[in-house]
């Protein structure tokens, strides 16, 4: 079985417009709590930044985890926008809503362990 092309679907060379790829580096777990989004099924995850983005937008995000040296390549959908001067100060950014494959899946699981009991805390996030 091949494995994916690390710099983008293979399909993204037939669209017009390529995905935007973004590096996210998690060094600390709190962070990773602060940008992690479990009311999405599959997973997802919260990225800062200022670029304009349409709900549905395919975005490559290449993931790295606190304490893990390897990098997850992650090809998900614009699932939410938090558009420039939200209201309570909150973060300019985009919701990534991974995608229903097994190594996702995986990397959802993966995620959720270094969280453990703190996925449930009732302290605020960047997210939903």
């Amino acid at each position: 079985m091949n494995e994916p092309n690390a710099r983008g679907p293979a399909s993204a060379a037939a669209n017009s417009a390529r995905p935007s790829v973004i590096q996210l580096v998690f060094r600390e777990k709190g962070a990773l709590y602060a940008a992690y989004i479990p009311l999405f099924a599959e997973g997802g995850l919260f990225v800062p930044t200022t670029r304009e983005y349409r709900l549905g937008e395919d975005i490559y995000l290449l993931l790295s985890l606190p304490d893990d040296p390897q990098r997850y390549p992650v090809a998900g959908k614009i699932g939410w926008v938090t558009p420039a001067n939200a209201s309570g100060g909150r973060t300019q950014g985009v919701g990534v809503r991974f995608p229903t494959d097994e190594k996702t899946r995986l990397l959802k699981v993966k995620i959720e362990e270094i969280l453990g009991t703190s996925i449930s805390s009732a302290k605020p996030t960047q997210t939903i």
